[in-house]
């Protein structure tokens, strides 16, 4: 594993890394260790951005999954995108958790462009917040890293024509995005439904989540969701918050030491542990 004394070890250490061969241990050291919070709330844009694509919002919708068991399928999903992150892909964990994102989409029917969208929100939110919010934004070996790792896990998901540098990858994701975000009632209906999953926020602010969830949202997503512009309290709230919280990570804080999930990946709704290979919904495969 990586390891640092001051503020900027780690990175001195990522950037002498060849980050393909070592992509993984990059990755890992990036997601649990210098972003481990922006990586989550970049995770939870890219599962709310998902729903602005109408044929994929018809899917998630269509199940239930996420309205009805919304908690669950939020766990179910977490768990097994930071089994990868933090065993690789070839770890046996790393294949289960692989194997199993398989079955379970191999029961609908998706466009290869779909699933290369969906791949990329997972690249793309990440990075965006990160370089927006985070205590500083990503070096060029991290992206190539985090570029190394989707992408083989797409290869590894039979998806095609994934874009091969980040560039292009991204020219497609703005393209389709652009091409494809609309309003659907189940789109609405689905951000609703997940309005919970930013955590809870510090009681006084509690009243205030819905304005800061509309804040995090740019005006695409928010028109595809049917929700309002936000209040403009909310946008100043968040910049102060987020600027102070990385001013104070990166001149204040001491250096994690301990990576995030160091006990393991976990789920709220799996207090007593879970069958990694039998996550998600059931049905026929």
């Amino acid at each position: 594993m990586l390891h640092r004394r001051g503020r900027y070890d780690r990175l001195a250490d990522i950037r002498r890394r060849d980050p393909v061969a070592e992509y993984h241990p990059i990755y890992h050291a990036t997601a649990l260790y210098e972003f481990p919070f922006d990586s989550r709330m970049g995770l939870l844009l890219a599962f709310w951005r998902t729903f602005a694509v109408p044929s994929i919002a018809e899917i998630l919708a269509g199940t239930g999954e996420i309205i009805h068991r919304t908690d669950r399928r939020a766990d179910d999903t977490g768990i097994l995108m930071y089994t990868l992150v933090k065993y690789g892909l070839d770890h046996p964990d790393g294949r289960t958790a692989t194997r199993r994102l398989n079955q379970i989409h191999r029961r609908f029917t998706i466009s290869n462009d779909d699933y290369r969208y969906v791949l990329g929100t997972f690249l793309f939110e990440p990075a965006r917040w990160i370089d927006r919010h985070g205590w500083r934004p990503l070096c060029c070996h991290e992206r190539t890293a985090m570029l190394t790792f989707y992408t083989t896990l797409g290869r590894r998901m039979n998806i095609t024509d994934i874009p091969p540098t980040w560039n292009a990858y991204k020219s497609f994701y703005d393209t389709y995005e652009a091409q494809q975000f609309a309003y659907t009632p189940a789109a609405a209906q689905l951000m609703t439904a997940t309005h919970s999953l930013l955590g809870p926020l510090p009681r006084p602010l509690t009243p205030l989540t819905g304005g800061i969830i509309r804040a995090l949202l740019d005006p695409p997503l928010r028109g595809a969701t049917g929700l309002a512009a936000p209040p403009g309290w909310a946008g100043l709230l968040l910049t102060a918050g987020l600027g102070g919280r990385a001013a104070w990570l990166r001149h204040g804080a001491r250096p994690r030491s301990r990576g995030w999930l160091a006990e393991g990946v976990v789920g709220k709704t799996y207090p007593h542990g879970y069958d990694l290979a039998a996550l998600g919904p059931s049905g026929p495969e």
